[in-house]
């Protein structure tokens, strides 16, 4: 063992030992993996070894078909055999809801490339699956590239492959210390101390305590999984291939074939956590007893669906523990105030997401950021409240509990919540507001029409539609008031604020007293926000103080980025929950507004100033997501729900009323104005999106290089407006576009345009086929529907009434 190297990877796992390939494979070699006992020592050895291709997030389940494609090359480079049985597998729905999202999810897998998956009957399951009961089943999904591996032999395998590109592996070699340095960190084990430039978290169930070693509290928790392998099954020696990995999403269960048995997994409703501040230093290969009284309900259900157990005993129990986060993807990135610091954590799912983190991480460490979006996974989506144990304990258990419950979008689950919330949170809830959650906060969704009205979950248009449409028109005809809590706000002075904002905004600044929407990228040119930069200045030689305005769920992402590129001069402030507010939007929000204020409201549109508002002194700016002629008012938040009272009371004869985020995605849909995590992410350009025409082409920014080049060789893909046949679903997002049979993009968001009376979606398309007026076809709920190209803004095009 050296005392220097690049990189030290924490963690023999799968997921310690991919990362550790990933970085040779791509050029680091002077890497090493230290393990406090054996490879695999901990969740690896008694993992199942299923892999599946379903995930209902399209950016996990593309991770997922990676990994898969990797597991046959990592066999062959290492000369380890893996035990891989491609045995196809099989998703089964018993309820019309679910069967319908399995339609749909077969169309999300199309729009992002997996093309070996096709929908079955229940005739057709039963004949791949000989041995299951097809009683109560509507359908399945069947997917050519699933099954099985030795999760002990992938394990090595990865890190043959590893040494054999020159990577290290240190065995019963256990990490008792870290320390930061000036010029990367030391990790102190029993034999020795090591420096080096990064070291990476993957430890696994030793996750929490690696984390602590450096001063950081990952929001993960172990919970208690239950497996059994039966006896020899009769009718798996007469048939001559292996039964599919199968999932029965409405029994809790998968099943794959073990020899001439079957495991049978289960994710039991009565979950059970163990050692939620990491499991014991000599914890590694032991397991703990079967208990078959939590499990009963579950284990019925598997035996019904599958008789043949009913006949035979059971082998093997296996009660064993895996790491969660608060929504079961893995933890994966670099932490702010780290530098050099990386966490690979939280992968509940290691052989069937493990190659995929592990490229991601090698990627972001060696290039600065990884080829595909990794926000789904990037540690960074979770801040401090993440750190409560309560919440942790919570959330996992709630994700466990339901991971294979059916989940709708327009349902909000209850774990950790109410967590945070705005000062007025309480009297909105008492005019019937019903709340939705963004990075802990709680958020406004609609306004109930009265006290018992109950949202019913739902894969179509719900039963606030409705609702939804009253809130559309108040804006649009009258005035609305939003609650903005739910957004970022950064708050930059000093010196060098002027030259950092310029630096970073690939935009031109705003003048004193103006705002202006500014595209922030990466040095590849790709997005790295659509941000509100604020000058607060009063003259017009004195600039600031500065805001950055974002999206609330993106704080500590962003956070973490403005460190990274933090100059001398600057002061950087995070206000976000210091500094709440409302937004008055509609034809009258001019007329509330100057009932509070002494004076005309003599702001041009995208102006900002400091306002008296009844008795409070607010930041106003004259903009709006809505399109209508709107007012973002912003004020400590003490003020907030004083503010709100006096807004109300003002527009009082003006038609006002209060709105939530569901109404806004209408009137944005309408006005064509995307939104991150939808049309812009991190895995699309300024020209892919239209967030070119905001750039400043003539000073130096952060991914001009990058941004230049794209602008000479125009993206093969664009962003579009859809108009869509109407029926009784909007699609949402990765709905495949196809134009004749062929799949031209996919849908980045879609909804009801309440006022235009059509049903809406932006989406990203191949570059010849958006030209206004294409014939177009989505599948929206797994049903296929009419659309074609429209121009931007259904909703008044020229912009004229946010001007007004």
């Amino acid at each position: 063992m050296n005392s220097h190297y690049r990189v030290v990877v924490i963690g023999g796992g799968v997921v310690g030992a991919s990362v550790l390939y990933h970085l040779a494979k791509f050029g680091w070699t002077d890497v090493c993996l230290l393990e406090r006992s054996v490879l695999t020592a901990g969740s690896s050895w008694h993992a199942a070894g299923g892999f599946h291709a379903l995930n209902a997030d399209p950016n996990m389940a593309g991770l997922q078909a990676y990994t898969i494609d990797l597991l046959s090359e990592i066999q062959e480079e290492s000369g380890q055999d893996i035990g891989l049985h491609m045995t196809g597998g099989l998703t089964l729905a018993g309820t019309p809801d679910r069967w319908e999202w399995l339609q749909s999810a077969y169309r999300t897998f199309q729009s992002i490339g997996i093309e070996d998956c096709r929908l079955v009957t229940p005739e057709e399951a039963g004949e791949l699956n000989p041995i299951m009961s097809t009683d109560g089943i509507l359908g399945g999904m069947w997917a050519d590239r699933e099954g099985y591996l030795d999760t002990t032999g992938t394990v090595h395998a990865y890190a043959k492959a590893a040494r054999k590109r020159g990577a290290e592996v240190f065995e019963h070699t256990k990490v008792e210390a870290l320390e930061q340095t000036a010029d990367g960190w030391k990790v102190m084990t029993d034999k020795g101390t090591i420096t080096c430039e990064h070291v990476v978290n993957a430890a696994g169930l030793w996750a929490k305590q690696v984390g602590r070693m450096a001063g950081i509290e990952l929001p993960v928790s172990p919970l208690k999984h239950h497996y059994l392998i039966s006896d020899t099954i009769p009718q798996l020696e007469t048939l001559d291939f292996e039964v599919p990995m199968t999932v029965d999403l409405e029994g809790f269960t998968y099943l794959r074939q073990d020899q001439k048995g079957v495991l049978l997994g289960i994710y039991e409703i009565q979950h059970e956590h163990w050692a939620m501040d990491g499991a014991p230093w000599d914890y590694g290969m032991e397991l703990f007893q079967e208990q078959t009284d939590r499990i009963e309900n579950e284990l019925t259900l598997g035996f019904e669906r599958y008789p043949a157990l009913q006949e035979v005993g059971v082998k093997t129990w296996v009660n064993g523990a895996f790491t969660f986060s608060p929504d079961g993807n893995p933890l994966v990135g670099p932490v702010r105030g780290k530098r050099g610091y990386w966490s690979a954590c939280a992968v509940m799912a290691g052989f069937l997401q493990g190659g995929g983190v592990g490229k991601t991480l090698a990627e972001w460490m060696i290039h600065g950021e990884p080829d595909a979006d990794a926000w789904a996974m990037d540690v960074a989506r979770y801040g401090d409240f993440a750190q409560n144990k309560r919440f942790i304990k919570e959330t996992t258990g709630q994700f466990y509990t339901r991971r294979f419950v059916m989940t709708y979008p327009n349902e909000q689950l209850p774990a950790g919540r109410p967590l945070k919330m705005a000062p007025a949170h309480a009297d909105m809830t008492a005019a019937g507001c019903r709340w939705g959650a963004s990075y802990g906060l709680e958020v406004p969704l609609y306004f109930a029409p009265t006290p018992d009205f109950e949202e019913k979950p739902s894969l179509k248009r719900s039963n606030a539609h409705g609702v939804v449409a009253e809130e559309c028109r108040a804006v649009r005809e009258a005035v609305g008031l939003l609650d903005i809590s739910g957004f970022s706000r950064f708050e930059v002075t000093g010196d060098g604020a002027r030259a950092w904002l310029d630096k970073m905004m690939a935009s031109k600044l705003p003048a004193p007293g103006r705002a202006r929407l500014a595209p922030m990228l990466s040095e590849t040119g790709k997005l790295k926000g659509d941000l509100t930069v604020f000058n607060w200045g009063t003259q017009p030689d004195a600039d600031g103080p500065w805001w950055i305005m974002g999206s609330y769920y993106l704080r500590e992402w962003h956070m973490r980025w403005f460190a990274d590129h933090m100059d001398e001069g600057v002061t950087l402030r995070d206000v976000s929950d210091a500094t709440v507010g409302f937004a008055l939007s509609g034809p009258r929000s001019r007329e509330v507004l100057e009932k509070l204020t002494d004076g005309p409201v003599d702001l041009p549109f995208m102006g900002c100033g400091t306002f008296d508002v009844g008795l409070y002194r607010c930041k106003v700016g004259r903009l709006s997501v809505s399109g209508e002629l709107g007012y973002e008012i912003h004020c400590n938040a003490v003020d907030h729900a004083g503010l709100r009272r006096a807004l109300l009371k003002a527009g009082e004869g003006f038609g006002l009323r209060e709105y939530g985020f569901n109404a806004l995605l209408s009137l944005r849909l309408e006005k064509s104005f995307g939104i991150w995590s939808a049309e812009f992410t991190q895995g699309y350009t300024p020209g892919m999106t239209g967030m070119d025409r905001w750039i400043d082409w003539d000073k130096d920014f952060i991914g001009k290089q990058a941004a230049l080049a794209e602008r000479d060789r125009p993206s093969d893909r664009v962003l579009v407006t859809l108009e869509l046949d109407d029926g009784d679903a909007d699609a949402s997002g990765y709905e495949p576009v196809w134009q004749g049979g062929t799949l031209v993009g996919f849908v980045t968001s879609g909804g009801f345009g309440h006022t235009v009376g059509k049903s809406l979606a932006m989406a990203m398309v191949n570059r010849d086929a958006a030209k206004t007026g294409t014939s177009l076809h989505v599948h929206v709920v797994g049903a296929e529907r009419a659309a074609r190209v429209i121009a931007p803004s259904p909703y008044d095009p020229q912009g004229k009434e946010m001007r007004k």
